[in-house]
């Protein structure tokens, strides 16, 4: 399958399922705010009423007689009513005496029952088709034939001079759902309204960080590609090699021995050369990999740096390269692994020995700051470019790779010294200048010397 297709439709894979579960929790999260806000909308409505229930409640109270005609008493005290079997004159001055302020008073409307459940007075703005059957619950949702929904109080009424606190009668107190039902459905608009536009974010940033998690994945396979058509590349040249000089034997006659002995003399370097690239391999998979410290120790920098000194010293000479160290008079110590640590400055070494020219010269130092080992290795070689200075440490990459094959190079060093200096918590940095050398600085934790028993 194309590579490219199978990453892209995992991306969309990706972006599908994140965009599906960041719409559903915006959905649940809607519908709650939704809920959120009908609910409060409500309870307010309801406190509303009730007020205005409490108010009328208690002003009609103290001005109900135990015995005397309803109907007379209440043409005195609420002339506003109409009063059931009587001719109703509309002036609304009840609701707006109570109301003011308060809420619009066309949105209510009143009724009086007495004890026994009939209906005594009622306000004209009451809905026409409400029953006037008394229903004794506290609150009702009223839906009439037509027209709009009710929400609807009942509260018990005492007389002044009821003694046994018995029912004089029932007052109820009823408010249109109306402007309720239609903040709802606007909410429900805006909510409907907005929910795609947002799906429609959700699914432009989804494409986007499915495109970012993606990426490291795509590098990394890249990196793969490009690690694994450079192995195969590199070994392929000594295997040719040995196969090409393991033919020239075969049909070599056993007599010609001097020459038989230099085609085994080939097939010996190129073997060599072939398990060092396999060795180096083996090494970087195993320090990307172990994260094991147990066979670490604290190992003595100053006597690392002498020792690589003097061990590269003949073949600087030999290469007419000035090779010498400046190491500090303090003992600097790290926690790692000796032969790592030796591994990660050898191929520096090497590697310096290797881009710089005949009569130049190669500088190492060792110093601590605070809490800190730093080994710097200045040479005067052919120098970096800046756009390769960053590339430098991968696997196989190399600046001059005619050069590198003529060295026996693999571009192998500088990726291992680069492994071995991140297993062990450091750095490894590069400034370089074409024509002018590089400077390589090591930066390790350190730690206290060792302590000695006798």
């Amino acid at each position: 399958m194309n590579t490219r297709r199978l990453f892209a439709r995992s991306r969309l894979q990706l972006a599908f399922w994140y965009a599906l579960v960041m719409g559903g929790i915006l959905t649940l999260l809607g519908l709650g705010v939704y809920r959120a806000i009908v609910q409060a909308n409500w309870m307010a409505l309801e406190r509303e009423v009730e007020s205005i229930a409490g108010t009328l409640h208690d002003s009609l109270e103290p001005m109900l007689p135990r015995n005397a005609s309803p109907t007379g008493v209440l043409q005195k005290m609420l002339p506003d009513l109409c009063l059931v079997n009587q001719p109703c004159q509309v002036t609304p001055t009840l609701i707006e005496r109570h109301t003011l302020g308060i809420s619009d008073r066309r949105l209510y409307y009143i009724r009086l029952f007495d004890y026994q459940g009939n209906l005594l007075a009622f306000s004209p703005n009451q809905p026409s088709s409400l029953s006037p059957i008394f229903n004794q619950k506290i609150w009702q949702t009223i839906q009439p034939l037509t027209g709009d929904r009710y929400r609807q109080f009942t509260t018990i009424l005492h007389s002044a001079s009821n003694t046994d606190q018995s029912s004089w009668g029932y007052l109820q107190i009823g408010r249109s759902l109306a402007a309720f039902d239609a903040e709802n459905q606007r909410i429900l608009w805006i909510l409907g309204l907005s929910f795609p536009f947002a799906l429609s974010l959700v699914a432009f940033s989804s494409w986007g960080l499915a495109g970012l998690a993606m990426r490291p994945i795509y590098q990394s396979y890249q990196q793969q590609q490009q690690f694994t058509a450079n192995a195969a590349h590199e070994l392929r040249s000594p295997l040719a090699s040995l196969l090409a000089t393991v033919e020239a034997v075969l049909r070599i006659d056993s007599s010609h021995s001097p020459e038989i002995n230099t085609m085994l003399h080939t097939v010996e370097r190129q073997g060599r050369r072939l398990s060092q690239l396999i060795t180096d391999l083996l090494l970087l998979s195993r320090l990307e990999q172990e994260t094991t410290i147990e066979d670490w120790r604290v190992c003595c920098l100053n006597d690392l740096v002498n020792d690589l000194t003097e061990e590269f010293l003949e073949l600087a000479i030999s290469a007419d390269i000035d090779l010498s160290s400046n190491v500090t008079s303090k003992e600097i110590y790290v926690l790692g692994n000796k032969s790592q640590l030796y591994r990660l400055v050898s191929n520096l070494i090497a590697n310096a020995i290797q881009y710089t020219t005949a009569g130049g010269s190669i500088r190492i130092t060792l110093t601590s700051s605070e809490e800190i080992a730093i080994i710097t290795l200045r040479d005067t070689g052919i120098g970096i470019a800046p756009d390769q200075q960053e590339r430098i440490f991968e696997r196989f990459y190399r600046v001059n790779r005619d050069r590198s094959r003529k060295t026996g190079g693999t571009g192998l060093g500088l990726a291992i010294a680069q492994a071995i200096a991140v297993k062990h918590q450091g750095i490894l940095t590069v400034e370089s200048e074409l024509g002018q050398g590089s400077l390589f600085t090591i930066h390790l934790p350190l730690v206290s010397a060792p302590i000695v028993r006798s």
